[in-house]
């Protein structure tokens, strides 16, 4: 499915457009291309859009520094300010236990 980027002068630039052109092999790139240099020019938006991100989703604090392009202990920082208290560690002993049974996989997966 194409989507349409806004243009300069009322014009609609159709994603489809730029792969038909041969710039990009499909529409999901585009959109990557065009996000990336949006975040490349208002780099408050990686911030904003982490922070979302963090209150929103179960990712970690460590995972929202790293969407905003930040350090762990810049990203805490920035949360506390906003209000937002930060996440740190499982909350439960089943947590824990999940955890540590995910970094097992992962490590295995590594190693295999």
């Amino acid at each position: 499915m194409s989507k349409s980027l806004g243009g300069c002068m009322g014009e609609a630039w159709l994603t489809r457009d730029f792969v038909a052109a041969g710039l990009y092999k499909d529409d999901r790139s585009v959109v990557r291309d065009a996000i990336r240099a949006l975040l490349t020019e208002k780099p408050q938006l990686r911030l904003e859009v982490a922070i979302y991100r963090y209150r929103t989703e179960d990712i970690s604090l460590a995972r929202a520094a790293a969407l905003a392009g930040v350090s762990w202990e810049r990203m805490r920082e920035i949360l506390l300010n906003r209000g937002v208290q930060p996440r740190l560690g499982p909350e439960t002993e089943e947590e824990a236990w999940e955890e540590i049974r995910a970094m097992e996989r992962i490590t295995r997966e590594d190693v295999g």
